[in-house]
């Protein structure tokens, strides 16, 4: 007996909302909001990642850039070394005494301060 009163009661809220429902014909967005809804969506986007990543990316040029002879550095896979010769594309990296790699400039991902690989 009481889930029918309950029912009745539910039943009795909803029925001007049902009742509204009947003669309301759906109609979407006016086309002014759906612009300024796609350019609120452009703009978090540009904000929250193009902005950021080409931040990164102007930062790393920067630094490939500024490489040089003596510089200590950290690699893509976490290899720390000193940097021995510059070429155009590539550096030659000393991770130990008389062991030296060729790595592209872009693997670079961090310069170290001097002194680093010392302490390490």
């Amino acid at each position: 007996m009481l889930h029918k009163r309950i029912f009745a009661a539910i039943f009795a809220m909803l029925l001007p909302t049902f009742a509204m429902a009947e003669d309301a014909v759906p109609q979407g967005p006016s086309a002014i909001m759906q612009i300024l809804f796609l350019g609120g969506f452009v703009l978090i986007f540009y904000f929250l990642v193009w902005r950021p990543q080409s931040k990164r990316a102007k930062e790393h040029r920067e630094l490939v850039g500024g490489l040089g002879k003596g510089d200590e550095v950290l690699i893509n896979g976490g290899v720390a070394g000193r940097i021995v010769r510059v070429k155009d594309d590539f550096i030659v990296v000393e991770i130990a005494d008389n062991v030296e790699i060729k790595v592209q400039k872009a693997a670079v991902t961090t310069a170290l301060p001097k002194g680093t690989l010392k302490d390490i």
